[in-house]
Formats: structure tokens, sequence, C-alpha cells
């Protein structure tokens, strides 16, 4: 995957952060589009960045996972994100 510039990394992350803050999009969705935004692979992003495992981070961009608050807010960290209540929309 190719890394994007430092201006399509700030427009990826606004869009995203914007996504977040509606309510449009699931935590797997997010994680996976926050890696993305820095143009790396599954396995890159876990081990170098996150410091977890490739599979646990697929089962979160999958949904098919059950991470713990710790694990959750490793993700979170690298853009600026915090773990907590949101209420729902209708």
């Amino acid at each position: 995957m190719k890394r994007p510039t430092p201006e399509k990394i700030q427009e990826l992350r606004e869009a995203l952060f914007s996504r977040i803050d509606a309510g449009e999009i699931s935590i797997g969705e997010a994680t996976r589009l926050m890696r993305r935004t820095l143009g790396m692979n599954r396995k890159d992003y876990a081990e170098k960045i996150l410091k977890i495992s490739h599979d646990a981070l697929q089962a979160v961009e999958t949904g098919k996972g059950n991470p713990t608050l710790k694990t959750l807010r490793i993700i979170g960290k690298p853009f600026g994100l915090e773990v907590g209540f949101v209420r729902k929309r209708n």
C-alpha cells in the first residue's frame, strides 16, 4: 500500500473524524480506515504501530472479535481517540 502525502493524510483524518462524530461508522470500519489513512497493510500497522498481533487487529477490523478495553485504547491512541460512551443517535 502506498503511503499518502501529509496533506492527503490530514484530509483522510478529517473525513474519518467527521464520520465518527456523526456516528456513521463502526469500530471495525474506523480501525480499518485509520490503518488505510497511513497507507499501511494490516500486518505492519498491527506490529509496528499498535504493537498488537495481526490476528487481534483483523478481528477488530472484521467485527469478529471482542476486543478488550486495553486493545481499543491502543487502536485509538495513534489518532488521538479515546474509548467512551456516546448517546445512540436515532
